[in-house]
């Protein structure tokens, strides 16, 4: 395949998402509600950033791929576009044709035991239908499936060229582990740098972070709000929206920071009123979901929570706010504050690299502050290092005296564990702890 049809197909699924998320956009238009034009802010937010990596392409600008745990504010601040490797999972779960991919890796040969969130890219890289970027900005954590994404770039032919740089996650958190990966961070600059011809302005990177600040400190200040009885918003608002915002999309932008202040205002109104997530169903079970959304069959599955036993989420593994606020003193603060937010504070990461403790701190801290009634892992089938401490969650919320659930998911794929399987199994555990 020559490299212009190599780049024609992958355009023509990337656009494809594109159109996806303008018709999800049009249609939020019409939701006259504070949180219906929180939708359109983020939906907008989310559709120039798909429509910069287009334009890149297509004008053989450099842009690169990476992930929300590479500090994106140096992206932001070298004015530089660049796609999330795994987004498509993510962001469009909900779109009708992640069926038939997940068919299509099958197809591929692909084994099913393999984490979906890594399986679909390597599918759509194999298949030509991901972007070729200038350079790749690789992860070594949390997981050995994302090593094997990575392999997967370097082997194959449209790919292979890509120059890709992975920054080196130490196991440790202590200051010693911070400041390796500091290193690491400046070293993946000149990376980009020497590969795409944007440079970073220390005073521009300031000005990012300050943003990011601002963003964040909106973000910790409306997560206070989510303690109120009852929690003003469950789980369409709080976890995936805040996160891309925040983290995926231009991290430190102000359209950002101004997305969050409509949150915190919608919030601040609700629980002024006295108003919970759900207008028609009372809250009654106050739910920690400690994972990834159920990006696959959340619409199937979440509403259903809340209208069949008034159980609201109200904090999961991504609203969890343990950040660092960005000491934007000198270019040594700077790279320090990032090197820790993006090492130990981001979720999944935070809680798959290093200790148990990671998962046991949180769940302790957030079961306390959020007056949570249960705790669900719903296991989802990649992430094998949370089977490994599965017992552990267990025995953390036993000492609480707050009932924990494992279910075993896929969060991606309804077909591993049907959505009246995972119904079942949540009906039978509220039931027989006598909550709801």
């Amino acid at each position: 395949m020559e490299k212009h049809e190599v780049k024609q197909r992958a355009l023509a699924r990337y656009k494809q998402e594109r159109d996806w998320f303008a018709f999800l956009l049009q249609a939020a238009e019409y939701m006259d509600t504070p949180e219906g034009k929180l939708q359109v802010k983020m939906l907008r937010i989310l559709l120039e950033s798909k429509q910069n990596v287009i334009d890149c392409v297509e004008q053989d600008k450099p842009f690169v791929a990476a992930y929300f745990c590479t500090a994106p504010e140096l992206f932001t601040a070298m004015d530089l576009p660049w796609f999330m490797i795994m987004e498509t999972p993510f962001l469009a779960a909900s779109a009708p044709y992640i069926l038939e991919d997940l068919q299509g890796t099958e197809e591929l040969g692909l084994g099913t035991d393999l984490c979906t969130a890594i399986r679909l890219p390597i599918y759509y890289i194999e298949t030509g239908q991901m972007p070729v970027p200038s350079a790749v900005i690789g992860l070594l954590s949390p997981c050995d499936g994302t090593t094997m994404l990575q392999q997967v770039l370097q082997h194959n032919k449209a790919w292979h060229d890509v120059p890709i740089f992975c920054p080196d996650p130490p196991y440790k958190s202590d200051e010693r582990a911070i400041n390796y990966f500091a290193n690491e961070l400046r070293q993946m600059v000149r990376f980009v740098e020497k590969h795409t011809g944007h440079r970073l302005e220390i005073d521009r990177l300031r000005a990012v972070c300050e943003e990011s600040n601002r963003t964040y400190a909106l973000w910790q200040e409306y997560n206070e709000l989510r303690r109120a009885v009852p929690s003003p918003h469950g789980w369409e608002i709080g976890g995936p929206q805040a996160f891309g915002v925040s983290q995926c999309f231009r991290a430190g932008d102000p359209r950002c920071t101004d997305w969050f202040r409509q949150l915190l205002e919608c919030g601040e109104e609700r629980v002024k009123a006295g108003r919970g997530a759900n207008d028609y169903a009372p809250e009654k079970i106050r739910l920690l979901w400690f994972d990834i959304m159920p990006h696959g069959w959340i619409q199937e599955f979440m509403p259903w929570l809340e209208q069949e036993w008034g159980a609201v989420l109200v904090m999961d593994m991504f609203s969890n706010f343990p950040y660092t606020m960005i000491d934007t003193t000198s270019e040594e603060t700077m790279f320090h504050d990032l090197a820790k937010r993006n090492l130990i504070d981001v979720p999944m990461i935070r809680q798959a690299r290093g200790t148990a403790e990671n998962f046991s701190g949180d769940i302790i801290r957030m079961v306390k502050d959020y007056k949570i009634d249960a705790v669900i892992w719903p296991g989802h089938m990649g992430h094998k290092d949370g089977a490994a401490t599965a017992g552990i969650m267990r025995e953390t919320c036993r000492d609480l005296g707050v009932p924990f659930l494992h279910i075993g998911v896929d969060l991606f794929d309804k077909r591993y564990t049907s959505v009246d399987e995972v119904k079942a199994k949540v009906s039978e555990f509220f039931s027989g702890m006598g909550l709801g």
